[in-house]
């Protein structure tokens, strides 16, 4: 079942991000060569409008080829035709659907039973919050220069900025208190503040709020998945941290185990939730500046923009290429691990 699961949420966010590809590219007219779900051979397929719709084999990845998209032909309808503003609003609007498919999701959480309240559920005695007057049920507003709008925000700052001082702002009474605290160890090599708050503290609000309050919900991964990057690229976290499919595979399997004894519709809402996570986590990765990603492109159209002419199509497709296979062997080195960790 969790692998019908996994396939059925990644199947979802490839398509929606490369029907975002799709959509803008039609809108600029460019020609879509084919349009796909999969990646190997062709289970099924028909012609619409000049395009092939397909359906392919391995259940992972998909594609929007466009005519002449790694090649210098300017014929009409050509991805190289088309004005670089174009073919940029192209590129980017994949992950940039990866975001609006993440706000659609949040919407049936948020709607369905409200956002986690950064409400102070616990005050630990002999720690900084204790000692400076914090109180249970102190909403909390600001940490440094940080806004704070859900409960998981105060967690990952304390997590992401271990041994940092902090100027914290809770609301209580109407009234907004402000204090400074330095961490402390709790014996185990992490430094805390002694106050609790609680992803299962929600509060329903209105329609509007709930809009907003869905905004903060794609913030808040893409917020997360930025920091966990930053801790990769400087060391505090190694490879063996990373997950390639199988261990989200492996995720989607406990997470819907737990869910179960609560009941259809909590395993509904974690299934919506891995699925923002996954999406969200899509649009930030694929907007990294690494070559054959989306974002990697956008340089190169850029660097166009700057110079007011293409760079070389070989040359940029080449450094594509090197790009794919280095990624293609980190997927094999995470995979690996993934399955490593299983037994």
């Amino acid at each position: 079942m969790s692998i019908f699961i996994a396939v059925l949420i990644f199947s979802l966010i490839i398509l929606f991000h490369e029907f975002g590809h799709f959509l803008l590219a039609k809108k600029n007219g460019i020609t879509v060569v084919e349009f796909s779900l999969g990646m190997g051979p062709r289970l099924l397929g028909f012609d619409k409008g000049g395009t092939k719709y397909s359906l392919k084999l391995l259940p992972f990845g998909g594609s929007c080829m466009m005519l002449g998209e790694d090649e210098g032909t300017t014929e009409p309808g050509s991805f190289a035709s088309a004005s670089v503003w174009a073919r940029i609003a192209v590129i980017a609007a994949g992950p940039v659907f990866n975001f609006i498919l993440a706000f659609l999701l949040s919407l049936f959480i948020i709607g369905s039973i409200g956002y986690d309240k950064p409400v102070i559920l616990q005050v630990s005695e002999g720690y900084p919050a204790a000692e400076m007057g914090l109180q249970e049920g102190d909403l909390v507003k600001k940490i440094n220069h940080t806004r704070i709008h859900v409960a998981r925000e105060v967690t990952n700052y304390v997590t992401f900025h271990q041994k940092e001082d902090v100027v914290i702002t809770v609301e209580r009474d109407g009234k907004e208190i402000t204090v400074a605290m330095s961490p402390q160890d709790n014996g185990s090599g992490r430094y805390i503040f002694g106050i609790a708050c609680s992803s299962n503290y929600r509060e329903k609000c209105g329609v509007l709020d709930t809009l907003k309050y869905s905004a903060y919900e794609v913030k808040y991964w893409i917020d997360l998945t930025i920091q966990s990057l930053k801790m990769l690229f400087t060391g505090q976290a190694g490879i063996n941290d990373m997950s390639g499919p199988v261990g989200v595979v492996s995720y989607i399997g406990e997470t819907y185990e737990e869910s179960q004894s609560s009941g259809g519709f909590y395993v509904w809402l974690n299934m919506l939730n891995i699925s923002i996570l996954l999406t969200a986590n899509l649009g930030v990765m694929n907007l990294l500046p690494i070559p054959a990603l989306d974002g990697g492109r956008l340089i190169f159209l850029i660097l166009e923009v700057i110079r007011g002419r293409r760079i070389d199509p070989e040359k940029e497709g080449m450094v594509h290429f090197v790009g794919l296979m280095l990624l293609m062997v980190l997927m094999v080195v995470v995979m690996f691990n993934d399955v490593r960790k299983l037994f």
